[in-house]
């Protein structure tokens, strides 16, 4: 399975996305995450610690038979969007619940219609504490929207930015918040594996399908 976290706007979330999702995707199958953005950001987060998976840099290096979690530049250009939608299984398009994020978002979207693109989903992070209801209206928006947003969005805690710095993922940090901020994530991770088990049904399902029309 190979995922892909992408944005049109850079402090969405997108690094610390990527190393959680490989963290989550690590204890399902041997995963290893790709660093494609020129900022090397996931690679300076593994070289400050230790990470549960390999964090390389570059695609001609051995892929295992498992999973990959690509991170991706910020802002990449409408044909790099294209490719990098075509090669992966589940796009993912992290978003903080602000304007200014939420208009990089429709880009990002409205692009991916134009290229008939549908395998993505939408994740909103850093979603601050109550009484604040901006993740809640933002979810509300994008799904009167009609347009795919995990029901799990990431939480806005000091915890990620201490694992940042640390070099591993939040479950190791010693804060009150990391076993929550871990949770946001290993949420979305059973997200993740319940889309691409109903995607398998749904194909062998075609599969049958036409099957059974050809005798």
């Amino acid at each position: 399975m190979i995922i892909t976290v992408a944005s049109f706007k850079g402090g969405v979330g997108k690094t610390t996305t990527a190393i959680h999702l490989a963290a989550f995707l690590q204890g399902q199958a041997e995963t290893m995450l790709i660093d494609a953005d020129p900022n090397r950001s996931a690679l300076g987060w593994a070289s400050r610690g230790e990470l549960p998976f390999p964090v390389i840099d570059e695609w001609g290096e051995a892929i295992p038979d498992g999973n990959v979690v690509i991170d991706t530049q910020a802002r990449p250009t409408p044909d790099d969007l294209s490719a990098l939608a075509k090669t992966c299984d589940l796009l993912i398009l992290p978003t903080t619940p602000d304007v200014l994020a939420l208009d990089a978002l429709v880009l990002t979207v409205e692009y991916l219609k134009e290229i008939s693109t549908s395998h993505y989903r939408i994740l909103i992070t850093s979603i601050p504490p109550k009484p604040s209801k901006a993740g809640q209206e933002v979810r509300e928006l994008l799904e009167e929207a009609k347009l795919p947003v995990f029901r799990q969005g990431v939480r806005r805690f000091a915890a990620f930015q201490k694992a940042a710095l640390k070099g591993i993922p939040v479950y190791g940090v010693k804060d009150a918040r990391a076993e929550a901020g871990w949770r946001d994530y290993e949420n979305v991770g059973n997200e993740i594996l319940d889309i691409m088990a109903a995607r398998a049904l749904t194909i062998r399902a075609k599969e049958l399908s036409e099957a059974k029309d050809f005798f």
